[in-house]
C-alpha cells in the first residue's frame, strides 16, 4: 500500500489531465503559484481556455495576416529563439532584413542606383514605424529652426481625422500638435485642399493615408504633393509629406502601378508599411523607408558595440524576435511580383463578390470605394428599427467577427460595418457571409423593435438625436448580454 501511494505521488504524469486535481483548481490570476504542475496539465488547461477566443480566420475586423504556408511556419519556429538585435551573432538574419528594406524601397520607387543601399528599418509594426518617421521629421524641423534662430516649441502635424490611433499616440508622447482635417458626409478621407490650408511654418510634415482604416480609400497624395509644392514656393517653407501606407503599401504597387503616391513624388520623404497586413506575414513586422540618408538625421541613430561589433540601431525598443523578418523575406522571394499581384487581385475580386451580394439584399449602402484596400464598408439604409451594432452582435452567433463603429468628426453620426478581405478569405466564404447576413436581417425583422419602442415613448426628437439614442441603448444592451451570455 505504501508503494502504491508513493507511485501516485511521484508519477502523476501517468494519469489523464482530466482525471487529475489540476482541472479542479482555478488558474492563478494575480500571484505566481507556489507549486509546479506537469507540462501536460499546463498545456491542456491553457489550451482549453484559449478555445474561448474567436477564430482568427473569421475575424473580419482585422487587417492582420492569419494564414501562412506550412513551410514558412517551419522557418518561423526554427528561428523563434533568435534575438534580432544580436546582429553580430546572427549576421544572416541582419542581411535578410537589409534585403527586405532594399526590395520594399524599390517597390516604392525610391531614387536609388542599381547597387545603392536603401535607408530603412524593420519594426514591430506600423505604429513604431510612424513614431520613428515622426521623430525624424521633428528633429529635421528643429535643426532647421535652430539654424534660423527661430523657436522650436510648437511643432505640428497635419492629418485627416481618419488617421489610426498611432498618430494620436505620436503627437501626445512626443509633444507635437495634431491638426486634423475633419471629415464630412460622403467624404471620409483627408481633403488635400483643406490639409494644405492648415500647414504653417511649424508643420513638420503632412501625413497622407494610403488605405484608410475606416473605408479602405486611398487619399490623393499626388494632389497633396502639387498643392504643397505651390505653398512651399509661395512661403519659402519646405514642408514634406509622409505616407502612412500601413494597409495600402503592398496593394497599390501590384493593383495600381500607375498611381503616383510614393517616392515618385518629390515631397514624399518617408513611407511606412505593415508587413503583417498585406505584406502577408503574421503580426509583429512593419517597415519604414526613407527617401535618402539626408532625410534621417544622424543624431537619431545610436551605435553600440557590447554585442560584439559596432551596430547602428534606430528603434524604439531593443530586443525583438527574428522570425517575422525571416518570414517577410520568405514571402518576398516565394511570391515575387507575380504572386503578390495574383493574391491582391483575388482579394479585390472577392471584395466585389461581397459588395454585390450586400447590394442585392437591398438593405445596405456601400461606404467603401472599389479602388483601394480590398474591404467592404457598409451601413444600413434604414436603421430606425435596428442598428449596425445589432447586426454585428448577431453575426457572432455564426462565428463571424464584423465590427460596427461610428465615423470620426464631423461624420460621427454615420455608423458602418466593415469586412476586411484577406488572402485566406475565399469566394465561398464571401458567399456564406452574405447568406448569414441575410439570416441576421430576417431574424431582426422578426424581432420586436424593443429599442425603437423605447425611443417612440419619449418626446419627439430629430432623426440624428433618435439615431444616437438608439445606438447608445443598443450598446448598453449588448454590454449587458455579454455579462450574462454563456457559450453556444
Amino acid at each position: 500500500m505504501a508503494l502504491s501511494e508513493a507511485t501516485m505521488e511521484s508519477d502523476v504524469s501517468i494519469h489523464s489531465t482530466f482525471a487529475s486535481r489540476y482541472v479542479r483548481a482555478s488558474l492563478p490570476r494575480f500571484k505566481i503559484p507556489t507549486n509546479s504542475i506537469p507540462k501536460e496539465a499546463a498545456y491542456q488547461i491553457i489550451n482549453d481556455e484559449l478555445m474561448l477566443d474567436g477564430n482568427p480566420r473569421l475575424n473580419l475586423a482585422s487587417f492582420v495576416t492569419t494564414w501562412m504556408e506550412p513551410e514558412c511556419d517551419k522557418l518561423i519556429m526554427s528561428s523563434i529563439n533568435k534575438n534580432y538585435v544580436d546582429m553580430d551573432e546572427y549576421p544572416v538574419t541582419t542581411e535578410l532584413q537589409n534585403r527586405c528594406v532594399n526590395m520594399i524601397a524599390h517597390i516604392f520607387n525610391a531614387p536609388l542606383g542599381d547597387s545603392e543601399t536603401a535607408v530603412g528599418v524593420g519594426t514591430v509594426g506600423s505604429s513604431e514605424a510612424i513614431m520613428l518617421a515622426g521623430l525624424a521629421f521633428k528633429r529635421k524641423w528643429q535643426n532647421k529652426r535652430k539654424a534660423e534662430g527661430k523657436p522650436i516649441d510648437k511643432p505640428n502635424i497635419v492629418t485627416g481625422a481618419n488617421v489610426q490611433v498611432c498618430w494620436e499616440k505620436f503627437a501626445r508622447y512626443f509633444e507635437v500638435e495634431l491638426k486634423e482635417v475633419k471629415l464630412r458626409d460622403g467624404y471620409y478621407v483627408m481633403d488635400p485642399i483643406k490639409a494644405v490650408e492648415l500647414v504653417d511654418e511649424n508643420t513638420i510634415c503632412v501625413a497622407a493615408i494610403l488605405g484608410s482604416t475606416l473605408n479602405g480609400e486611398f487619399e490623393d497624395v499626388k494632389l497633396l504633393n502639387e498643392l504643397l509644392m505651390q505653398k512651399n514656393q509661395q512661403t519659402g517653407w519646405d514642408t514634406p509629406i509622409h505616407v502612412d501606407a500601413a494597409s495600402g503599401g503592398f496593394i497599390a504597387p501590384f493593383l495600381y502601378p500607375e498611381l503616383e503616391w510614393d517616392f515618385r513624388l518629390p515631397l514624399v520623404k518617408s513611407i511606412n508599411v505593415s508587413g503583417h497586413k498585406y505584406g502577408l506575414v503574421y503580426a509583429g513586422i512593419g517597415w519604414v523607408i526613407w527617401r535618402s540618408k539626408e532625410d534621417l538625421p544622424d543624431e537619431l541613430i545610436f551605435h553600440i558595440n557590447y554585442l560584439g561589433a559596432d551596430q547602428p540601431t534606430f528603434t524604439l525598443n531593443f530586443s525583438k524576435g527574428s522570425s517575422q523578418v525571416i518570414a517577410q523575406y520568405y514571402q518576398l522571394i516565394r511570391l515575387g511580383f507575380e504572386g503578390y499581384r495574383n493574391i491582391m487581385e483575388n482579394c479585390q475580386e472577392n471584395a466585389m463578390v461581397l459588395k454585390e451580394g450586400l447590394e442585392k439584399t437591398g438593405h445596405f449602402n456601400i461606404v467603401s470605394k472599389d479602388n483601394g484596400v480590398p474591404l467592404v464598408a457598409f451601413s444600413l439604409k434604414d436603421n430606425s428599427c435596428h442598428t449596425e451594432f445589432e447586426v454585428s452582435d448577431l453575426l457572432r452567433r455564426y462565428g463571424w467577427i464584423v465590427p460596427a463603429y461610428t465615423m470620426p468628426p464631423d461624420a460621427e453620426h454615420v455608423t458602418v460595418l466593415r469586412v476586411v478581405i484577406r488572402e485566406d478569405f475565399s469566394r465561398t466564404l464571401a458567399e456564406r457571409l452574405v447568406a448569414d447576413i441575410q439570416k441576421v436581417l430576417h431574424e431582426l425583422d422578426a424581432l420586436p423593435a424593443k429599442v425603437t419602442a423605447k425611443i417612440q415613448q419619449s418626446h419627439k426628437k430629430t432623426d440624428l438625436e433618435t439615431q444616437r439614442e438608439i445606438t447608445e441603448i443598443w450598446k448598453k444592451f449588448v454590454r449587458e448580454r455579454k455579462k450574462t451570455n454563456g457559450v453556444c
